[in-house]
């Protein structure tokens, strides 16, 4: 009896001590991403639009992301401001690490292409690249921003 009960509760340490794990290195990942985007200025390099390529609506533009989770676009002339987040979509289906990009213009403009969930390709200290995939139409979007 014992035994049945050290093995249950080791196990039950073993389970707990994995689910820690992954919340703790994914709270870090989002920590880092979260510092990385509001240290400097960015510049998106890419926007594809289902296919079709619409980098040069957004040539010129400077984005600031704030840790308040607002973001300013500006190219000298215009400004358009919008809000940002990172967030942990974790779910019985989702694996632990599953962030996502959240933007969000209020706008009417080419800035309303970028409102989105946006999930993560790769990321570093000098470029973001995102991905989403319509469930309507089917369509693929990419998204890259690279360090001014």
């Amino acid at each position: 009896m014992r035994t049945l009960i050290s093995s249950l509760l080791l196990g039950l340490l073993v389970i707990f001590s994995c689910n820690n794990d992954d919340d703790s290195s994914s709270n870090n990942t989002q920590n880092e991403i979260e510092n990385n985007v509001t240290a400097s200025t960015w510049k998106i390099t890419k926007f594809i639009d289902s296919g079709d390529n619409e980098t040069a609506n957004f040539s010129g533009y400077n984005f600031n992301f704030m840790s308040n989770g607002s973001v300013s676009a500006t190219n000298g002339t215009n400004t358009y401001d919008g809000t940002w987040s990172i967030t942990d979509s974790n779910s019985n289906d989702d694996s632990p690490d599953d962030l996502h990009f959240n933007l969000h213009f209020n706008l009417t403009n080419n800035f309303e292409d970028l409102n989105d969930d946006w999930d993560f390709i790769s990321q570093s200290s000098t470029k973001i690249e995102l991905i989403d995939v319509s469930g309507g139409n089917g369509g693929t979007d990419y998204l890259t921003f690279e360090k001014n």
